[in-house]
């Protein structure tokens, strides 16, 4: 996450139902687009028979050849209508202005496509049922051999949704795919991407994007998606009232075959694993840009992920990992300047989209220009700066833990206390959980990733742990990780661990002492030793919770306090725990108990966060 100057620019919060839609909202750069493209409706035909709806727009000007930029989506490809055409080609008008041949495809079952739509339909290598990777192979044949005046390469690019798309468009890949940016793709959503984080079930927007997006359809059609009425403007209301994520069905009735499968694999199971995507990206030689964004809700740690994968199964390919200070698919739109209350020197997003998305297409579908991207290209939070390294992490970064210590202390030093009495204890109480966002709203929403939390650092079930104002500035580039020690009453419950900058407290309102959650996850503890075989919890006999927070690259400048809080729920956000060894996802409001956790913070039983500190960073 971020930090600098005090702002009072406010960012509104992003509607989850059209969230991934907004996300690939593109940049407005004015541009008359009727005036210098035709627009043509086809159906594509697939190996199977199943015909897929595709809009083409092509450059009027037909004496040169133009490479084919391609995006497939789940969210609809409107306006509908040979006359009417979108105010925006590609990823911005920029793109219009260079001359590409655009083409947006509705992806199987979805709006004007024929076919079933499977949510995330996973690659299974040499299967002959048709899924997204052989779609887009049988696009790109058939756009090659039937749009005039292309120049036989293709690229391809997508935001969340889409940019799954395209990393499954990667596998296989047809051999006029040229270029592919795969942006804030999900890779594994068990492991950390759109519905689960640490076996806990993201409760608010899968309810969301199902409610919305998910629902069986009696035929193609121009709309394909139903808002959600909720009847109320709070969230943290409705999903307490409804309880349990099963009570969903009340709403649903059989309308969304999805959400059944979600609680039916309340593991990481077969259903989960087949949908891995990293596990199939094999062979893929040609040059790949990923975009990530460290304040992403929804997609975080598919970039990551993809991005080590690549490193790992294609190590001589030409892959890029940008990251930048926005939200989901934020450097699409907007200059990228600010975020909530938190400013970056500079419109971040801005320079994303004109030195390295449209010079990365335009250097290898057009051969224009020069090309030097470095492998990653990452943005410096706190210190608000951009870098370039040959890989990521950086290299000269060294682990270093900052342990919970007695009375609210926060210390690099390691606790010299050995007794057993060395703790903190809290209940936790599934009729009162601690919410993830001060905001009234029923969508998750974007800005908290950035909120100021104090509004929770009072309550009695949340502790709170601070380092002095730091002497000079501390920065980290990495994986964040954490290990606690701790114990319950019950049988299960969940650890939420927050990394914060604190801000010093001589800022103008509200910026002095404002806590900015930099960076934050959570653990159901029953997965504590496998996110395939849960296991309960002894009461009161101390365990180990490892996990991760994710990469960060981020400075705490001198002055500002280092702080971690730890607590039991993050709600709506996340599914409660009844702190009991159950089927969370079917458990009845008699089910959900109070409990008393304890943070163990002794020599032999420690509590801390690593932090990958990164030495002689150059100023």
């Amino acid at each position: 996450m971020d930090k600098g100057r005090v702002t009072t620019t406010v960012v509104a919060g992003v509607l989850l139902a059209a969230a991934a839609l907004i996300a690939q909202t593109p940049a407005q750069t004015p541009y008359d687009v009727k005036a210098h493209y035709v627009k043509r409706e086809v159906y594509i035909p697939m190996r199977d028979g199943v015909k897929l709806f595709t809009i083409v727009y092509s450059p009027k000007e037909t004496t040169a050849r133009y490479p084919i930029l391609m995006t497939r989506t789940a969210y609809g490809i409107g306006p509908y209508g040979a006359d009417n055409y979108r105010t925006v080609l590609g990823p911005n008008n920029d793109f219009a202005k260079e001359s590409y041949v655009f083409v947006y495809q509705d992806t199987r079952g979805k709006f004007k496509s024929e076919g079933e739509f499977i949510h995330h339909v996973p690659y299974a290598r040499g299967a002959t049922k048709p899924n997204e990777s052989t779609d887009t192979w049988d696009t790109i044949d058939w756009l090659v051999k039937n749009v005039a005046n292309n120049n036989g390469r293709v690229g391809q690019w997508g935001i969340s949704w889409d940019g799954w798309e395209v990393s499954m468009g990667m596998i296989g890949a047809h051999p006029a795919l040229k270029a592919s940016s795969p942006q804030a793709p999900p890779q594994d959503q068990f492991l950390g991407d759109d519905y689960h984080s640490g076996g806990a079930y993201q409760l608010m927007y899968g309810f969301n994007w199902m409610s919305t997006n998910a629902r069986a359809r009696v035929a193609p059609n121009e709309r394909d998606t139903e808002r959600f009425d909720y009847g109320t403007p709070d969230g943290y209301r409705f999903f307490l009232e409804m309880g349990s994520a099963a009570n969903a069905l009340r709403y649903f009735a059989d309308d969304v075959p999805t959400y059944k499968d979600h609680l039916a694999h309340g593991t990481y199971d077969e259903y989960w694993q087949a949908r891995n995507v990293p596990k199939d990206l094999e062979n893929v030689n040609h040059p790949v840009l990923i975009v990530a964004a460290w304040f992403d809700a929804q997609d975080f740690y598919g970039p990551f992920r993809m991005y080590r994968a690549m490193k790992e199964k294609n190590p001589a390919n030409k892959t890029s990992l940008v990251v930048g200070p926005w939200l989901h698919g934020g450097w699409a739109r907007g200059d990228g300047s600010s975020l909530g209350r938190i400013e970056f020197g500079s419109k971040t997003a801005e320079h994303f989209r004109t030195t390295i998305e449209l010079p990365f297409f335009n250097f290898y579908l057009k051969d224009k220009g020069r090309l030097n991207l470095g492998e990653a290209i990452v943005f410096e939070t706190g210190g608000n700066r951009w870098h370039t390294y040959p890989a990521w992490p950086p290299k000269g970064t060294r682990a270093r833990n900052v342990y919970l210590q007695a009375n609210g202390g926060l210390s690099f030093d390691a606790p010299s206390v050995r007794s057993d009495d060395a703790f903190d204890d809290y209940v936790s109480d599934p009729a009162k959980p601690v919410p993830y966002t001060a905001e009234i709203t029923t969508t998750e929403g974007h800005l908290f990733m950035v909120e100021d939390q104090r509004f929770v650092w009072g309550r009695p079930d949340v502790l709170v742990y601070q380092t002095p104002p730091l002497a000079e500035d501390l920065t980290i580039a990495g994986p964040i990780d954490v290990s606690l020690n701790v114990s319950t009453t019950g049988t299960d419950g969940d650890w939420v661990v927050k990394v914060i900058d604190v801000y010093p407290g001589n800022l103008p309102a509200p910026m002095g002492h404002f806590q900015m959650l930099l960076a934050g996850d959570i653990l159901r503890a029953k997965f504590r030793n496998s996110m395939s075989k849960p296991e309960p919890m002894v009461p009161n006999q101390p365990a180990k919770l490892a996990f991760t927070l994710g990469d960060k690259y981020h400075t705490f400048l001198k002055g500002h306090q280092l702080m971690v809080q730890v607590q039991s729920s993050w709600f709506p956000m996340f599914d409660r725990n009844p702190q009991t060894f159950v089927d969370i996802y079917h458990v009845k409001d008699s089910d959900y108990r109070k409990a008393t956790h304890k943070v163990f913070r002794s020599a032999t039983l420690p509590s801390f966060v690593t932090l990958p500190v990164l030495d002689n960073h150059d100023r």
